[in-house]
């Protein structure tokens, strides 16, 4: 089994996560799920629409 890939969201949010500092885990913690649902909206096996304006907003993106 090939490893999954990120969706651009994905790699944008890691990269952000990259450039604050901060890890998934905090930020799943900091919008309100779990580490392994993060997941899955990162690589667009979930829409994760409940958390995409916190995700937004955490992460201070424009």
């Amino acid at each position: 089994m090939g490893k999954r890939k990120l969706t651009n969201y994905g790699m944008k949010v890691k990269k952000r996560l990259v450039d604050m500092e901060m890890t998934q885990v905090q930020l799943a913690e900091a919008v309100g799920t779990s580490k392994n649902y993060l997941n899955l909206i990162l690589h667009g096996d979930r829409s994760g629409d409940k958390y995409v304006e916190r995700i937004v907003k955490v992460l201070k993106f424009e």
